[in-house]
């Protein structure tokens, strides 16, 4: 049976660091308060001049050194983002040109955080159908562009960067063993973007007056859920392939808020040595969350061979998913 495996890792992210403090100069708030409640101590901000493919493209660059793949022998791109650069076309297909990907097919998912676990789960089934043999999946976002900086809710807990893997067919018993994801739409006005679409197009002045570019979260409603969704994908996951927590030598969850993970992380028994977290240093970027912590996991060498890693993510939609698998 064919089965996918990650070869290459790779991440991105602006040179720009806004700490706690200096969101203490622009609304009512300090270190203190916003570290205790979320985990975070700063996070990446983007530039002028850079935008969700600058940093997928640094990002998947370095993918694909690591797994020593030339551009042209990828089949497919696929990015995760509710920040693309255009409404159309798909931020992919700016990938592909910039990175020379001549033969690839490239599309976007729109999944919020969850938009890489979402990906990976598309590029595991093309791989294990035949369909392609190798994969590029991103997630990139460049979150400052929607986020109302006198909102001290909202604007606290997001950052940019994006992060890739290259996915490739295998045989054996190493690689992707299962990947699920669900959605659940009764939910989606609790985490979203009113304006800039169909609805609210941005050359409606009320879009503009109203600031419905921004975007709008009921905290604690997405907090719940987002503990019981990443605990019902972790568990999915782990039954399917008759295993148990124990069995979990990392655990990368989706990077949002510490004590989410915390939460989750306890619901399945896991120990913090288990659980990879590097929400302190980036904050929330929503899909390029599990692709950068992959790559610094990966990079500092917590995963060998035979681990057996857990992905988990909850986003807006409400979307979430799992990924298990052995590296």
């Amino acid at each position: 049976m064919l089965r996918s495996k990650i070869t290459g890792t790779g991440s991105a992210l602006p040179d720009t660091i806004l700490t706690n403090a200096d969101l203490e100069k622009m609304v009512e708030t300090n270190d203190e308060w916003i570290t205790s409640r979320t985990g975070i101590r700063q996070r990446r901000i983007a530039k002028e001049g850079e935008f969700t493919s600058t940093f997928a493209v640094a990002a998947s660059r370095r993918a694909m050194d690591m797994a020593g793949v030339s551009a042209d022998q990828i089949d497919l791109i696929i990015l995760g983002t509710i920040t693309p650069d255009f409404p159309f076309p798909a931020t992919a297909c700016i990938v592909q040109r910039e990175i020379g990907a001549c033969n690839a097919v490239a599309f976007d998912v729109s999944a919020a955080c969850s938009g890489f676990i979402y990906g990976l789960s598309i590029a595991d089934n093309y791989i294990r159908t035949g369909a392609a043999k190798k994969v590029l999946v991103i997630g990139a976002e460049v979150l400052s562009r929607i986020i109302d900086w006198s909102d001290r809710n909202t604007c606290i807990l997001f950052g940019d960067g994006a992060g890739a893997a290259v996915v490739e067919v295998c045989d054996g018993e190493k690689g992707i063993l299962s990947s699920h994801i669900f959605s659940n739409g009764s939910y989606w006005d609790m985490l979203y973007q009113p304006g800039c679409g169909s609805r609210n197009p941005a050359s409606n002045n009320r879009t503009i007056d109203e600031g419905l570019f921004y975007l709008k979260m009921e905290g604690n409603d997405v907090f719940k859920h987002a503990v019981r969704c990443m605990d019902e994908a972790a568990s999915t996951a782990l039954t399917a392939n008759n295993m148990t927590p124990a069995d979990i030598s990392l655990f990368i969850p989706h990077q949002a808020n510490r004590r989410i993970i915390d939460a989750t992380a306890k619901r399945l028994g896991l120990p913090q040595e288990k659980v990879f977290v590097n929400l302190h240093k980036y904050g929330n970027t929503s899909a390029a969350s599990i692709p950068i912590a992959l790559d610094e996991a990966n990079r500092e060498h917590r995963m060998h061979a035979g681990d057996v890693v857990l992905l988990d993510a909850f986003g807006g939609g409400f979307t979430y998913g799992s990924i298990l698998m052995r590296w």
